[in-house]
């Protein structure tokens, strides 16, 4: 596919980026997580909620944007390429080990969670980004079936013996990140109603199917580049194959079930398929009707993405380590402020959505002046 166009001429970019950025704050921070809405929950297990089609649409839309950040190189595989990949790889994966003991690093190593959100991304990034460069794009869709076919097989073939190759206790995923860290370096999970357990929704394993949800990404901004001067068409084309996507998804949930814990075969084309058509709208509002009221909100995270993420964590776990009177700097403006609010569950959102106008204020100011944190 020809490419006549840049991120930049696609304003929609940074503004679903930001949008899901600023989606995955409020998700993250309620004000008590007894009281949260219904959609701002994770599935327990299998489904899929509102909240649980924001990891998969950060993934996505790194991999639009690998397209164009990838043309400095040709789209092609070069050891410059390759060194630059390997550095933002190893040094996401890092940030989001350090992110994992922060801010105490001389407790408990025994228990040092190793695998996280930024750890999928980095090895998903990673992954993604040497298929995309060394395959073509018949080649790359021809491996991203087999990839989710492949993971279909381990999860039945290699679940624990006499056990639900679909379940938390006895799936290959556990499995595996057990064997590799040992249930001490896992993460605990709820995967049933009032049971946690030691599991990993960011494990290993399963980031093999988070990579073709990068690769749709990608598949998604050759398409931009394609059809640069055909928007109308492109966003006719984005819907289409995206409700492909997520009815094939829908369709495969009946034997192999849509699952972000396990980022199930399914949930990548389910997942996938939705954050297609949502990229297709936000180009037909921005980019096609030209809209411009409600974007420029988004731009201060869509320019910053992994600070404002890297931010939002970091001061919540400060909130939550700062105390006084036996109650944390969270607990105590909660329920000092937004508590006596009439309502549970809206108070405890007006604490979210105060949370995330708080680091937008920050990556305002650093968008206003022109200062973007890469890696």
């Amino acid at each position: 596919m020809p490419d006549s166009t840049s991120s930049s001429r696609y304003l929609s970019i940074d503004f679903y980026r930001g949008l899901t950025v600023a989606f995955m704050i409020l998700v993250n921070t309620p004000g008590s997580g007894d009281y949260v809405y219904a959609p701002l929950r994770h599935a327990v297990w299998h489904g899929c909620t509102p909240t649980d089609l924001v990891f998969p649409s950060f993934m996505f839309i790194i991999g639009v944007s690998m397209w164009f950040s990838f043309a400095k190189f040709d789209r092609k595989w070069s050891p410059e390429a390759g060194k630059k990949i390997l550095r933002r790889t190893v040094l996401i994966f890092l940030i989001g080990l350090l992110m994992n003991k922060f801010p105490i690093y001389w407790e408990n190593l025994d228990s040092w969670r190793i695998m996280g959100v930024l750890q999928r991304l980095a090895l998903g990034y990673g992954l993604a980004a040497v298929l995309v460069l060394t395959l073509e794009r018949r080649a790359l869709i021809a491996v991203s079936g087999a990839i989710l076919l492949l993971y279909w097989g381990i999860l039945y073939w290699f679940a624990e013996p006499g056990s639900d190759p679909y379940s938390a206790q006895g799936s290959a995923v556990l499995r595996l990140d057990r064997w590799l860290f040992g249930e001490a370096h896992l993460y605990r999970e709820t995967v049933a109603p009032g049971l946690r357990i030691p599991f990993d929704p960011e494990g290993v394993l399963s980031t093999l199917p988070a990579i073709v949800t990068a690769i749709l990404g990608w598949l998604s901004g050759a398409l931009m580049s394609f059809r640069s001067k055909q928007k109308d068409l492109l966003v006719r084309d984005l819907l289409m194959f995206g409700l492909i996507c997520g009815f094939a998804g829908l369709a495969w949930d009946l034997f192999f079930p849509i699952n972000k814990k396990l980022w199930t075969s399914s949930y990548v084309l389910y997942a996938g398929g939705i954050s297609m058509v949502l990229l297709a709208l936000s180009i037909w509002l921005i980019d096609v009707r030209g809209w411009r009221n409600g974007p420029g909100l988004m731009l201060a995270f869509g320019s910053n993405p992994l600070f404002a993420y890297v931010l939002s964590e970091i001061l919540i776990i400060s909130l939550y380590v700062i105390s006084w009177n036996e109650r944390s700097a969270q607990e105590w403006i909660y329920t000092t402020i937004f508590k006596p609010i009439e309502g549970a569950e809206f108070s405890s959102l007006v604490f979210a959505l105060s949370y995330v106008a708080l680091c937008w204020l920050i990556c305002r100011w650093l968008y206003v002046r022109k200062i973007f944190i890469k890696i």
